[in-house]
């Protein structure tokens, strides 16, 4: 019976719970359902027969909207029915092609695949096995693991987002993601504490929910004063007041934060590092019986763009 194709009545088919697809916005349907009403199903669905019903591996969105339709019968790859792990793992396999699945619910779906495999084989994957069984690399393994780690509070909100309209979405993953390291950042070099890492988080996923903040990584300034703290350019009595700052001021930003903190220092220590840089290839090249048309154009360009910084400072 494996891989045979079927017309099957639509109501005798479920979905799959191991799929980590979780929602199926209307809109996203509504062309689908158009072609389907105007071609019929082109692409078979592929499903395992479980009892007196038949579970969908591949095809979802072909049967929500044949439903939707009131099609009498759908075609459809049957397969032998897989196990637990291989539902899930195929499921994934399925997901490599999908891009537009969201990435909350496939990280709660990696999840159980662990859990399951961990169950089966007596030790916890790594994170190579892990990508392997998942078909996913290693770097969306570790992307999908940070989502996992997010408080529960976020979590939750981002599923919540998850089923509004793609128009009517504000909060993202990344958003979340963004914010959460920002804090923590702080955090590691005893900027702030753990509660106020939290409020920290808070403030700063309330000011993307409010466009407050635009540009999703602009968190990443959160370490660059952190790092400023550590060598000493920083005070942290500063730092902390820029934090409680953004905690208390619903319209401060974190690139308000990093002007008034330490974008000139972090100007000056970048670029004491890029001229010493510079200085030693240049010593190094200090022998070089003659040098080229463009690099002398380019050392004199240079020459003039000192002598003018040197010359302004001193007014």
């Amino acid at each position: 019976m494996a891989d045979s194709v079927r017309l099957i009545d639509p109501n005798k088919i479920r979905a799959n719970p191991e799929n980590p697809r979780l929602i199926f916005r209307e809109e996203d349907l509504l062309s689908l359902e158009k072609s389907i009403e105007a071609q019929g199903i082109l692409v078979p669905l592929t499903v395992y027969e479980d009892g007196s019903y038949f579970v969908i591996l591949d095809g979802e969105r072909r049967w929500r909207c044949a439903r939707k339709l009131a099609l009498g019968s759908v075609p459809a790859h049957i397969q032998n029915k897989p196990d637990l792990l291989q539902n899930i793992m195929m499921m994934f396999a399925i997901h490599q092609a999908r891009s537009d699945w969201d990435p909350l619910p496939t990280a709660l779906k990696l999840e159980q695949l662990s859990a399951v495999l961990e169950k089966r084989y007596g030790y916890i994957p790594t994170e190579s096995q892990l990508a392997a069984a998942a078909s996913l690399d290693r770097g969306e393994v570790r992307r999908y693991r940070r989502i996992l780690d997010l408080p529960n509070r976020f979590k939750k909100e981002l599923m919540e987002e998850l089923e509004k309209p793609r128009s009517s979405q504000v909060l993202t993953v990344d958003h979340v993601l963004e914010a959460v390291r920002g804090a923590n950042s702080m955090v590691k070099r005893d900027v702030i504490d753990g509660d106020q890492e939290a409020k920290l988080a808070e403030s700063l996923v309330d000011k993307f929910r409010r466009s407050v903040l635009k540009s999703t990584v602009e968190p990443r300034l959160l370490p660059k004063m952190a790092r400023a703290v550590e060598r000493g350019d920083l005070t942290r009595r500063r730092a902390r007041n820029a934090v409680d700052k953004l905690i208390s001021d619903p319209g401060y930003t974190v690139a308000q934060a990093y002007r008034d903190t330490v974008e000139a220092a972090d100007f000056e220590h970048g670029s004491v590092q890029l001229v010493e840089r510079l200085a030693l290839r240049l010593e190094d090249s200090a022998g070089v019986a003659q040098i080229g048309d463009e690099l002398r154009t380019a050392l004199s360009r240079l020459q003039k763009v000192i002598r003018a910084l040197l010359n302004s400072d001193r007014a």
